[in-house]
Formats: C-alpha cells, structure tokens, sequence
C-alpha cells in the first residue's frame, strides 16, 4: 500500500459530515489537506478539529462553492501556492430537501439539487483534471450514493435524478482519463449518519442513526482507494448499514 505522507488533497464539502470524516482521515494519514465549503466559520472550526484528529497531516480551510467555476480555479490555485499541486480530490459537497417527492418538489429546488449534486461535480472535475494530466497522475474520489445506482423513494426523484447523473459522469470520465494516469472512484452509500439527515420529511429516530454507515467508514474506504498502488483502480465501490438493501 501506497504512503500517503505529504500528499496533497482537496475535499470539497468538508465543512460536516463525510467530508470533515474523510478531511481528518487524509490528515492522520499524514496528507495536507484543504477543505473547501461555503460557510467560513464551519469550515474554520471543521479544519481544526480534523487537524486535532488527524495529528500527522494539516488541515487548510478554503472559502468556495462548487456551483461557482471561478471560485474553483481559484481554490486550486490557492491549494497549489500553499500546500502543493493537488492530488487527491474528494467531492463530498451534496445536498437534499425536505419537500422531495414529484408531487412536492419545487422546480427551484429540483435545479438546485442538479447544480451542486450533479453539475458541482463537472465543475470540480474540469477545475482539476488539467493540471493532473500534466502530471500524469491523480485519484478522484465522488461521494456519490446508492439513489445513483438504484431508484429509491425515500431520497426522492430530483435526488436520484442528480446522483444517477454523477455517477455516470464519473464513470465516463474515468475511462477516458485512465491513458493519463488519473484513476476516478465513486463510492456509493447507503443511509449515512451525516447533518443531511436532518432535511429528511420525517425525523430520524437517534436508534437508527447509531446502525447507519458513519462518516468514518466512508473515510477508511476513500483511504484505502488513495493507497492503492497506480496500476490498479476502485471504479465504484458500494458501502451500506446491515439493515439496507442493495437489490
């Protein structure tokens, strides 16, 4: 396996949740890490408790919405001035809403869940893949979910309709950026004890909260993708709670 001392990683959507999970693993790794998202002050305290966390690797914290394609040349540029070219790039930025059914969901809504779910990941795709094509080397890793593989009502259409558009999109690009050395993972979760939670219709009782994938798990898988010699690639990998099925 792979050492990952001193690399560089960006992870979008590393303000909460998987993001900040995945952010504090990179570092204990020893990686330098910058988390990116749209509140200064989460993203602030999410950067020091990762480096708290993660011990051998440090933590940067970087202003920025995938939505905003400037805004991403701009954080890769600032990522290459202070800590280094960016070589693994995690996009964990995603969002839901509570009114998701087709008979509820407001077409405001439904083109906002396509622009950071599905069209964030184009951008943060097309921010990076230039400079790690003159490198001839790069791991990207979408966090991507099991309501892009499989249609699944509780996630609801305009979610589903977002992820199942990221996930081919990643595939897609995969396959053409292996000739340039650049290996591109989804990894597909099921329920996942994260702060989108709490945008479902219905409260989630804390019981079944504590059986669901944790933001931590998902960050061992994304670890394990980053170790993985050159040679080899991880194109989707599926991680569910027990309970959930993926039939």
């Amino acid at each position: 396996m792979m050492s990952l001392t001193n690399r560089v990683a960006i992870v979008t959507g590393g303000g909460s949740g998987i993001g900040l999970g995945v952010a504090s693993a990179l570092a204990r790794e020893g990686c330098r890490v910058v988390i990116a998202g749209r509140d200064p002050a989460k993203l602030e305290r999410a950067a020091a408790e990762a480096t708290q966390a993660g011990g051998n690797g440090a933590v940067l914290a970087r202003v920025c919405d995938v939505t905003d394609r400037e805004a991403l040349a701009d954080l890769v540029a600032w990522t290459q001035a202070h800590a280094g070219p960016p070589e693994i790039v995690v996009n964990s930025a995603g969002i839901n809403v509570t009114r998701r059914s087709m008979a509820e969901l407001a077409p405001a809504d439904f083109d906002r869940l396509v622009a950071v779910n599905l069209t964030g990941l184009f951008n943060v795709l097309q921010a990076v893949l230039p400079g790690m094509r003159a490198r001839r080397d790069g791991l990207i890793v979408s966090i991507a979910s099991i309501a892009g593989r499989r249609a699944l009502p509780l996630a609801g259409p305009g979610y589903c309709a977002s992820k199942f558009g990221a996930a081919g999109l990643a595939g897609t690009v995969g396959i053409e950026e292996r000739a340039h050395g650049i290996r591109v993972s989804s990894i597909h979760p099921g329920e996942v004890d994260t702060p989108i939670l709490e945008q479902r219709p219905e409260p989630v009782p804390a019981e079944r909260r504590a059986v669901m994938v944790h933001p931590e798990d998902i960050a061992a898988c994304v670890v394990m993708l980053a170790k993985l010699p050159a040679h080899v690639i991880v194109p989707e990998l599926v991680i569910t709670p027990t309970y959930q099925s993926f039939a």
